[in-house]
């Protein structure tokens, strides 16, 4: 007998789809939440549970994640043709038009932020939003124009020949950094402005690449008239250069990308005998971090499914995709608590909490009745959506946007 979340006809093959879904219903039931019970409206908590409705931090990147993957679930929900939280529920591709809206609210009524690689985050994702909105003949809700100009320039404004080049990463201006770059250098491939995606790419790979590794660091200053580098290693910033670099394309970019693949198998997955050999990703922590590993899932299935890179790369960085994937479901707890202020009900689901690290179980880094943070689940979500468009590839048919 198969698992509820088998594919049908298999001998228990996990169906990703299924459980990208669950790991959705658990994030927009329990952390989705109207702005200050505003009508149309849809913005997610930072944490659940927690007594400080409607004071919690404001973070916008998390949105911009949050959006990117309802944006995954929508287009899953046309291959399909079932609304991943059910029918009397609001479309995915409904929700995170709600939630850019709400971002923009939110924000102030405007999109403009400090920190340049968040609202590169929130232009890639928004890119994608109207790709599913096309892809479902809805042009009419392609109103996003306004959103991409204005980014579009602050972008611009940001990437300066000071210190040779790259994107500055708050409107300091006083650090340049990959979080920045990489991000800033994608959107840029996806609208046509090749050149200045290629010479953020490549000012990444003359300042920031390490060539011992080859992975890339995390920033510079100039201090004192000369380059000073932040030394620090994160996945999430090799996952948009990787991104960036298939978007652009050509045999330089394509060995990068394939060579950026073995070296994150090779220095960024974890060992040990609860690993049993399988590559999996390290996570980053909670707060911030609980998105790193997440983010750097979301572009290996890109590389996954690339034609243009070697059958090895493909398979490694698949293999990457599945097996993360998997520790994360394995690591899965269920609660029954219920959260204050959502208008969840608690069915034979119940909230699926995952762990913040794909190493650990989530019964180790939440216990029962600690506040469960929204960036950790959003990065759950994202790789299981991540394994989900891989499957799919394999699969007859037309594949899914990725």
């Amino acid at each position: 007998m198969s698992a509820p979340d088998a594919t049908p006809g298999t001998s228990g093959t996990p169906d990703w789809a299924v459980r990208a879904d669950r790991a959705g219903r658990s994030v927009t039931r329990h952390f989705g939440r109207r702005f200050l019970f505003l009508p149309g409206t849809h913005l997610a908590a930072s944490t659940r549970p927690s007594s400080r409705f409607p004071g919690q931090p404001w973070n916008y990147w998390w949105q911009a994640h949050y959006v990117d993957c309802l944006v995954d679930a929508g287009f899953r929900e046309l291959a399909s043709g079932a609304r991943f939280d059910g029918g009397d529920r609001p479309s995915a591709g409904r929700l995170a038009s709600r939630l850019v809206t709400t971002i923009r609210l939110r924000n102030f009524l405007r999109y403009v932020n400090r920190f340049y690689d968040d609202m590169a985050w929130l232009a890639v994702a928004v890119l994608r939003l109207d790709a599913l909105a096309e892809k479902a003949h809805l042009p009419g809700r392609r109103r996003n124009g306004r959103l991409q100009g204005s980014l579009s320039r602050q972008f611009e404004s940001a990437s300066t020949d000071d210190m040779g080049g790259g994107t500055y990463w708050s409107t300091t201006r006083d650090f340049k950094n990959t979080p920045a770059t990489a991000p800033v250098a994608l959107h840029f491939a996806r609208t046509g402005k090749r050149q200045r995606a290629q010479a953020l790419l490549d000012w990444l790979d003359a300042t920031l690449f390490d060539p011992t590794t080859g992975l890339y660091l995390d920033g510079a200053w100039i201090k004192e008239g000369k380059l000073v580098l932040a030394e620090e290693v994160y996945t999430y910033n090799q996952g948009p250069v990787l991104g960036a670099l298939l978007e652009l394309g050509g045999d330089a970019n394509l060995a990068r990308a394939a060579a950026l693949v073995g070296s994150v198998s090779e220095h960024l997955t974890i060992g040990g005998p609860d690993t049993e050999g399988r590559l999996v990703l390290r996570g980053e922590g909670t707060g911030d971090g609980g998105l790193f590993t997440g983010i750097l899932v979301r572009y290996l299935a890109l590389a996954a499914g690339d034609v243009r890179l070697p059958a090895p790369t493909r398979a490694t960085a698949g293999q990457l995709v599945f097996e993360t994937a998997e520790a994360l479901w394995e690591g899965r707890t269920v609660r029954t608590d219920a959260v204050r202020g959502t208008s969840a009900t608690y069915d034979d689901e119940g909230w699926l909490v995952f762990s913040a690290e794909p190493q650990r179980p989530a019964a180790e880094t939440y216990p029962a009745g600690t506040a469960v943070e929204l960036s950790t689940q959003l990065q759950a979500w994202m790789v299981l959506e991540a394994a989900a468009r891989v499957r799919k590839l394999s699969e007859p048919g037309p594949s899914l946007e990725l």
